[in-house]
């Protein structure tokens, strides 16, 4: 069914990146949306005035907020899918990260309206009426929202789009909400006890729940994350396939939405190599990546002294110093100046995040055990965080 809709509606369905394409996606997500939602609010509306349930009439009008919220993605996904112009020249495909914090926003407040009326039907209990009709219309609605989830997951997996993860999510809570009610309606055969107002409360804080993971996980995509591992992976795997290429660090990514990344990485050259033959591996290798993982890469070279014995000598000090400090730091950029009174031992020293060293303290520790081992020789040292 899914796939007949995809190939029906969405023409050239495979070619994921392009910004056209993504956005009859979204139109196809949002279509389909908007007619299920008002035809599961019209029939939940109606099921809750007969049976006489607030927790039916609050999941009906969270199908209403889910139509509406629909309707915000619609629009959000014709914008995301502008190119780019003099204003916003890496494109508009952050736009789909602000359609997922409005769907989530949306999501808060149907939370918080069903936890006030769900509060008050446990303070105010009225009796609910059982029907077999509505009770056959709810596991109805359960399959529908299921498939809708399911639906809203393939087509965000599949272009990668935050926005239909979000609702997908959202489709899961009304799975759980329909649920609850379910079980209110058919604990009203048993008990007095107003299972209606308690079950609508156990909704509400999972809604709400569900809503600040989805923002979190939208702020971050607009704040900025690291780079996806596997997309690092492949980043070195490409760029180490070159034998000339005998180290990378400062591998940069920045998304500017999905299938919109640029990114930037220092590689590690032997000194003595022909500049040209060199750098027309690297520009080989920016449009290799440019063509197998849609990544505009910029590649900065840094010339290495391999046959340098000195400088062999100094850097295998060094790394030693450092592997013993910490296993988790390493080193890049490694070069020496030498003058006539001293020698400056010039190098990056990379701290993971989790590392609770210090740079200050880290320093101290490096010049203290090199000033152990030798007389006038200084370091100049760069400290650097991971990007990914």
């Amino acid at each position: 069914m899914i796939n007949f809709l995809i190939q029906r509606f969405v023409k050239n369905y495979e070619n994921v990146t392009d910004e056209t394409v993504r956005s009859n996606y979204g139109t196809l997500s949002s279509i389909v949306g908007i007619v299920c939602n008002v035809l599961l609010f019209a029939l939940k509306f109606l099921l809750g005035v007969v049976s006489n349930s607030i927790a039916i009439m609050s999941d009906a009008f969270n199908n209403l907020s889910d139509s509406a919220s629909c309707i915000v993605t619609l629009f959000g996904y014709k914008l995301a899918a502008k190119p780019a112009d003099k204003d916003h020249p890496f494109g508009h495909g952050r736009i789909e990260y602000i359609v997922s914090f409005i769907i989530a926003v949306i999501i808060l407040l149907v939370g918080f309206e069903l936890f006030k009326s769900s509060f008050d039907k446990v303070i105010h209990p009225e009796t609910v009426h059982f029907s077999w009709i509505v009770l056959v219309s709810l596991v109805l609605s359960i399959l529908i929202k299921f498939w809708m989830s399911f639906f809203n997951r393939t087509l965000g997996n599949r272009i990668n789009n935050s926005a239909m993860i979000a609702t997908s999510k959202d489709s899961q809570n009304d799975v759980i909400a329909t649920s609850a009610t379910l079980v209110a309606l058919v604990g009203s055969l048993f008990t007095d006890l107003p299972l209606d107002g308690v079950m609508g409360i156990l909704v509400s804080i999972f809604v709400l729940i569900s809503g600040f993971g989805i923002i979190k996980s939208t702020i971050d995509d607009l704040i900025g994350q690291p780079a996806d591992k596997e997309i690092v992976d492949k980043i070195r795997s490409t760029i180490m396939n070159q034998k000339e290429i005998l180290g990378i660090h400062d591998l940069i990514i920045h998304n500017y939405g999905p299938g919109k990344m640029i990114g930037s990485v220092h590689v590690e050259i032997n000194a003595n190599q022909n500049i040209l033959v060199i750098h027309d591996i690297v520009d080989e290798i920016e449009r290799k990546i440019e063509s197998d993982l849609h990544i505009m890469m910029t590649i900065h070279m840094d010339p290495i002294e391999q046959d340098n014995q000195v400088v062999n000598e100094y850097k295998n000090i060094v790394t030693g110093i450092l592997d013993r400090i910490d296993s988790s730091l390493s080193m890049h950029d490694f070069r020496i100046v030498s003058g006539p009174t001293h020698t400056n031992l010039i190098f990056d020293v990379l701290i993971p995040y989790e590392s609770l060293i210090k740079e200050e303290e880290l320093k101290k520790e490096i010049d203290a055990a090199i000033s152990n081992l030798m007389s006038n020789v200084y370091t100049v040292i760069t400290f650097d965080r991971g990007y990914y």
